[in-house]
């Protein structure tokens, strides 16, 4: 009996110590246990320039977690299920209204954030926070069209209309989105990208089919390395990942239709479960600096709604239309809304038929 009794007391110290220890790496990576001194991020990978958060940690003396998402909706779902406690996180726009209508989100106190003052007019009071109580605007861009100026003369495409055209057959790049390409014919029809009617959504994929000839391929981040190597005429796709195909290949261009386009947001919030509020209001205010925030601007390459550190920027930057369009461009771009979960599949669907239309 007394073997058994020590066996078992070894036994239970064991377990004891293995459970201590997990308790610690869970701690030590970015698990819900977290010190006070403590700041856990959630961002989309190689979103802020990490010279930043090593001058926030020595500023403050906090210590930066950082983890990771590729998609809204895995951080969604991370954020709903609760295993991490992240103070701060980086969602689009209209996820922003699915994360709000599911209570998942803190409201901000603006009052806190002495340098909110910097941020735009033109870039609040959206449709997915028109009170701007949940969240600050972080970087924003557009959906474009980028052109190799090797085989598309610059003015030559001027509205969406144009990526029909027979002489562009079987070299034109699509990103692999059913939102952004479901919104290109919608607004080359004369809809809006937020539309919902069943019969403007199948004229667009008729339409989208259509341009089925033009398409060399559709694609996510490929997109980037078939532009810069001179393997396609065109593409369409976004500011900040053109902004970064320009910087590889001079013989590319970004350029807007005037018409219209989606305009997205990324915004910071600070989640429901979020234990160190004051430090997410510190970094949320210390990313609004004006130095801090062009600094950013520049290491990403995406667009600032912050007026004071545009003004920092060079002016071969803040005075780019390509990247900063002017009013009359930005009056015509719509934020994508957060529709219904049946619509959503609908534009999945027809945006699914039209991939298989194209590649035959």
């Amino acid at each position: 009996m007394k073997k058994i009794l020590t066996a078992s007391a070894i036994i239970l110290l064991v377990c004891l110590g293995l459970y201590w220890g997990a308790q610690k790496l869970d701690s030590s990576s970015g698990g819900s246990a977290s010190s006070k001194k403590d700041l856990i991020i959630y961002n989309w990978g190689d979103y802020i320039d990490p010279d930043l958060i090593t001058k926030f940690e020595k500023k403050t003396g906090y210590h930066v977690i950082y983890e990771t998402f590729d998609s809204n909706e895995a951080m969604y779902t991370k954020i709903k299920q609760g295993g991490t406690s992240y103070d701060i996180a980086v969602p689009s726009d209209y996820m922003i209204t699915k994360l709000r209508k599911d209570n998942l989100l803190e409201k901000i106190d603006t009052s806190k954030l002495s340098n909110f003052k910097y941020i735009g007019k033109q870039f609040l009071h959206k449709s997915f926070d028109v009170k701007n109580e949940y969240s600050v605007p972080y970087f924003w861009g557009t959906l474009g069209i980028v052109y190799n100026d090797r085989y598309v003369k610059p003015g030559e495409i001027k509205k969406w209309d144009d990526l029909w055209k027979k002489k562009y057959r079987d070299q034109i790049l699509l990103v692999d989105s059913a939102r952004d390409m479901m919104g290109v014919a919608l607004i080359s029809l004369g809809y809006s990208v937020n539309d919902t009617n069943s019969k403007h959504l199948a004229k667009a994929k008729a339409k989208l089919d259509k341009l089925g000839r033009n398409v060399k391929a559709i694609v996510a981040d490929e997109l980037k390395m078939y532009m810069v190597q001179n393997e396609a005429w065109i593409g369409v796709t976004y500011s900040g990942e053109a902004a970064t195909m320009m910087s590889e290949n001079s013989h590319i261009h970004y350029y807007v239709p005037s018409e219209g386009s989606n305009l997205w947001f990324d915004n910071i919030v600070i989640p429901k479960t979020a234990k160190n509020k004051k430090a997410a209001y510190e970094f949320i205010n210390f990313m609004l600096e004006a130095k801090n925030a062009a600094q950013n601007a520049e290491y990403i390459g995406y667009a600032t709604p912050n007026l004071a550190a545009q003004k920092i920027l060079p002016k071969s930057v803040r005075n780019d239309k390509q990247f900063y369009p002017p009013m009359s461009t930005l009056k015509n771009l719509e934020v994508y809304e957060d529709l219904p979960s049946s619509k959503v599949q609908e534009y999945n669907d027809l945006f699914l038929e039209f991939k298989m239309y194209a590649r035959n």
